[in-house]
């Protein structure tokens, strides 16, 4: 999940604990163009205020201009935007003629809707994903464990809804430097949370990336503590300096990481190879589970570049695509 939807969530809670009734909207299916993917949510009020997307913005105007005259006011439904109606009102087009179906719940400020919203916070804070169930017929719900990691976000039954609930995404920058600037950026703008570690204050002196979370000690040892590397989470190095990128790449390679990558020419990644099987006491398959040299081979060379193809090469990961069906 993006870092946007645990916002959405811990806003939504906000808007509960002050007694206001909030609608959880969550993409349900997309076919054709669509700006957002299933399972992305979007919360707000009865005047209007909102906090996440559905799509490019026009549906989330259609839906709040219907929501402030009063519609929505059932406890659950389902609603579709880009097909023709059959009351024959106007219908939001969605680009190059997509199809969205989003589910919208009515939750009142009561005990049972925040401790839901809890719990759906702390998943999305912890490690493992938990199965949220929605009833079509009453609006009821439920979490409950999984036990694997994969399948499709969403799965719409004729009774109910069924969406993977987890972590958000994380980036795990070891170390500041030339790419590791527009690297964060870059990441933002994809919906990650972005942690830079770095313990030299000589570079974090003059921190002021926006929206990055800065954790003054080493990236291995940040790392290395439980629950700060999930599965939803990248580890990338571009610092150069071995005594940063090599110990992070040791730590990274323990944890459930989905995708662990440091900078590199490639006979410098074969130099680090061999380092860190001979004195990093990594086996053979630790050491294949690093990306290096990281990123795609784009031609990049300027520091926004390189972080372009980092990026592009963790989000093809992501998605589960090989290099060669690229």
């Amino acid at each position: 999940m993006q870092h946007l939807d645990l916002q959405v969530v811990e806003q939504a809670q906000e808007w509960l604990n002050v007694g206001e009734t909030v609608w959880l909207c969550t993409v349900l299916s997309t076919f054709g163009s669509s700006p957002r993917e299933p399972g992305s949510i979007m919360v707000a009020r009865a005047d209007g205020r909102h906090l996440g997307s559905l799509s490019g913005g026009c549906v989330e105007e259609d839906f709040l201009e219907r929501l402030q005259a009063g519609e929505f006011h059932q406890r659950v439904r389902t609603e579709r935007y880009g097909q023709r109606r059959e009351d024959d009102r106007p219908q939001i087009q969605l680009p190059c003629g997509g199809i969205l179906d989003v589910l919208i719940e009515r939750l009142e400020p009561d005990d049972g809707n925040r401790r839901h919203l809890a719990e759906l916070a702390a998943v999305m804070r912890g490690r493992e994903q938990r199965l949220r169930r929605v009833s079509l017929a009453d609006g009821s719900y439920s979490l409950s464990p999984l036990d694997n990691a994969g399948g499709d976000r969403v799965e719409v039954a004729a009774d109910g809804v069924s969406v993977r609930m987890g972590p958000s995404l994380r980036l795990i920058i070891a170390g500041l430097s030339s790419v590791a600037r527009p690297c964060a950026e870059f990441a933002v703008s994809l919906g990650y949370e972005v942690i830079v570690c770095e313990p030299r204050e000589e570079e974090y002196r003059d921190f002021d990336l926006e929206n990055v979370r800065l954790e003054k000690t080493l990236p291995s040892m940040f790392i290395a503590k439980p629950g700060n590397c999930h599965q939803q989470t990248a580890v990338v190095a571009m610092t150069h300096d071995p005594r940063i990128d090599d110990l992070a790449m040791i730590e990274a390679v323990r944890t459930d990481a989905f995708y662990i990558g440091v900078m590199g020419s490639r006979l410098t990644s074969d130099k680090r190879a061999a380092r860190l099987l001979s004195t990093g006491g990594l086996s053979a398959d630790q050491v294949e589970r690093i990306h290096m040299p990281i990123g795609l081979a784009l031609g990049s060379k300027t520091p926004a570049e390189i972080a372009l193809a980092v990026m592009a090469d963790v989000l093809r990961v992501q998605r589960g695509r090989d290099r060669n069906d690229l």
